[in-house]
């Protein structure tokens, strides 16, 4: 991918349950995505991800658990052409049941069919999604 001065750093969590994700619907957007989020000013993508996962769904990650799945880039939902989404994705165990928080709307575990199959989609869900089903993690 060519330099790009607009991308956006994100982190999120792959969270897996009979061979499906769990995907999250924000209030105010019409997409589910990964959860996760942006870091904080002075946190880096572990930190920010420990504080959004615990934001969104409730739940605690067990550190010790964490491990890097990937970085995955494509053009960033409802942004201008120019702005790139780059998401680092972690696998984590979790303590607690996930439920949607103040700024969740809904949260849902999708195959990668039923996923691609949503009147709207973000590319870079799509892109991992189309990863773990590639990788045999996903139905």
């Amino acid at each position: 991918m060519k330099k790009n001065n607009n991308i956006i750093q994100t982190t999120a969590l792959i969270y897996l349950k009979n061979k499906k994700v769990l995907l999250t619907l924000c209030k105010g957007k019409q997409a589910f995505y990964m959860p996760g989020g942006k870091p904080d000013n002075g946190e880096n993508h572990l930190q920010a991800l420990v504080r959004e996962i615990n934001e969104e769904l409730a739940v605690d990650i067990l550190p010790k658990t964490i491990k890097k799945y990937g970085v995955f880039e494509a053009q960033a939902y409802g942004k201008p052409e120019s702005t790139i989404l780059s998401i680092t994705c972690y696998y984590a165990d979790i303590r607690g049941e996930p439920v949607p928080t103040s700024e969740v709307e809904e949260i849902r575990f999708f195959s990668c069919a039923e996923y691609l199959k949503m009147e709207t989609t973000a590319l870079a869900t799509c892109l991992i999604l189309k990863d773990l089903k590639k990788k045999g993690l996903l139905r």
